[in-house]
């Protein structure tokens, strides 16, 4: 019987990492990653499910990251204060240390255009879920709809400032900017 060994989960998806970026995606197999790693490719399989859920893993969590601050807010808060306490939210996951591996995982997921329709699924899940956790609070259509669109595509220009090279604000900084901006569009001052 093999043990776990805590951190083999962390080991392949670093190694992964290194072998995406060094070989490309399609290059690196899951042997590869296994034998690099120095375990088992059954091993690899207790840990994902193929080579792209490296990249993709943890999608509940995800999801996760911005519902429990809609679903912990007070039944009265306004549809654009859920987003804003959602993408707050986002901003403690989304921490310096995470930068790097972000930046990293970006670029490879833009280099392969089946990562690239994948990214999108997932940003079309998180719409999803969003509108129906908002349409469960009460919030009518369309206005679920559009703050759960306008809260995905705040994250995705947030996201994108967040891992741009040589950027240093916080991803809860630049979301704010974001969310500002979009305001200031809705309400302007006159």
């Amino acid at each position: 019987m093999v043990r776990w060994q805590p951190g083999t989960r962390e080991r392949l998806q670093a190694t992964a990492m290194q072998l995406f970026t060094e070989h490309g995606y399609d290059a690196t197999t899951v042997v590869e990653i296994a034998r690099t790693a120095d375990v088992t490719e059954r091993t690899f399989f207790r840990h994902f499910a193929d080579k792209r859920e490296v990249l993709f893993a943890g999608q509940d969590d995800f999801l996760a990251m911005f519902a429990v601050p809609i679903e912990r807010a007070p039944a009265d808060t306004a549809p654009f204060d859920l987003v804003r306490l959602a993408l707050h939210a986002a901003g403690t996951y989304f921490d310096r240390d995470k930068r790097p591996f972000s930046r990293d995982r970006q670029a490879i997921i833009e280099a392969n255009p089946a990562l690239q329709e994948r990214e999108l699924g997932k940003l079309a899940t998180l719409k999803i879920h969003l509108g129906a956790l908002l349409r469960d609070r009460g919030v009518s259509e369309p206005a679920a709809t559009i703050a759960a669109e306008t809260a995905v595509t705040v994250f995705h220009l947030t996201f994108q400032q967040w891992i741009a090279p040589g950027e240093e604000r916080s991803f809860e900084e630049i979301a704010s900017e974001r969310l500002d901006a979009l305001a200031s569009l809705v309400h302007p001052v006159r």
